[in-house]
């Protein structure tokens, strides 16, 4: 096989489908043929025009697939893996510290152009070209396509999210936005030893979703007295409900505003006399990958994939899974 097949994103709703030739590796580089994405919540939003995006480009970064070429020591050819959503360069003062995601010359999976000298960067193609800046996680056997093809992102960032978040064990935890991220999060916290557990969402069917992993189910401002709250849905309301439900002492993760959303008011005094912190995250670290992989293996039951995961369709349908609202978190891609 010399070519991949290829959805290019035009701008708007239009893609295109295309063969692009298969690269030639440099040293730590892989090439993966995917069995398997799914389309990410962010991808909408840029296909929308909520959020910018590199035009034309291969869009996609969550993925599982099996390595058909490898130049990188300790991956072989055969192995089933997943991969992460930035390419770093491991040398700069943000690598070095710990924030690669946020590198000064980070490249990202499904974000780059397709005119770009990585053209097969993202997920909704036939296979994709691995760099060496990117890590990768080999998948147990155990773990479906369509629930490994999460990790790349979904359960990466909400690893992510948790870190920061600190020791759950024994701590009341509401997590607002209960789509994707927020129903991981549920079923992490739950893993993590919480002694409460609540979930926050508008969307009543989001409610219904992870009935089986909260304790209890709110409206939008309905918890109280938290020791963390973490926030998934992006809106600028949610982010208010979760400052004000922190507990003197209380921690808030904010990961799910990746696009603007206007300004909130915080008041310093209660912040420093109730000795709360925010913080925020975006992306994940290369460990968190491998972390995401071990979530699934050890806790991926927990949630309730048939109702999460829509589809599968085609390689040729995907222009019309952006054109039409989703039912389901996910939706899945066969790519073989």
């Amino acid at each position: 096989m010399t070519h991949a097949r290829a959805q290019i994103w035009e701008g708007g709703q239009d893609f295109r489908q295309v063969d692009l030739q298969l690269p030639e590796l440099a040293e730590g580089e892989l090439l993966v043929q995917l069995t398997t994405a799914t389309i990410c919540g962010s991808d909408r939003h840029t296909v929308s025009g909520r959020r910018s995006g590199a035009c034309p480009s291969i869009l996609g970064h969550e993925g599982v697939g099996e390595v058909i070429a490898s130049r990188r020591e300790g991956i072989t050819v055969g192995q089933r893996v997943v991969f992460s959503v930035t390419s770093t360069c491991g040398k700069c003062d943000y690598c070095r510290r710990g924030l690669s995601a946020k590198c000064t010359s980070v490249l990202k999976a499904g974000h780059e152009s397709a005119e770009s000298a990585w053209p097969l960067s993202g997920t909704y193609a036939t296979h994709i070209h691995i760099l060496a800046g990117q890590a990768v996680a080999v998948v147990p056997s155990t773990i479906p396509d369509a629930v490994a093809s999460t990790a790349g992102c979904a359960v990466a960032t909400v690893m992510a999210t948790l870190e920061q978040a600190g020791d759950l064990c024994g701590r009341s935890v509401l997590v607002t936005g209960a789509g994707m991220l927020g129903m991981i999060a549920l079923a992490a916290v739950r893993a993590g030893g919480a002694s409460h557990i609540i979930a926050s969402d508008l969307n009543p069917r989001n409610l219904e979703l992870v009935t089986g992993l909260a304790d209890e189910l709110v409206a939008p401002g309905g918890a109280h007295q938290v020791d963390v709250a973490l926030e998934f849905s992006g809106a600028a309301s949610a982010v208010t409900e979760c400052l004000a439900s922190l507990n003197i002492g209380g921690t808030a993760v904010l990961a799910g505003t990746v696009a603007p959303v206007g300004e909130i008011a915080l008041d310093p005094e209660w912040l420093v006399r109730g000795w709360r912190t925010v913080t925020g995250v975006h992306n994940y670290e290369p460990h968190h990958l491998t972390e995401a992989v071990a979530f699934l293996e050890s806790e991926g039951e927990r949630i309730p994939w048939d109702a999460v995961l829509g589809g599968p369709l085609t390689l040729e349908e995907l222009p019309a899974a952006f054109a039409e609202v989703p039912t389901t978190p996910r939706v899945v891609l066969d790519l073989r």
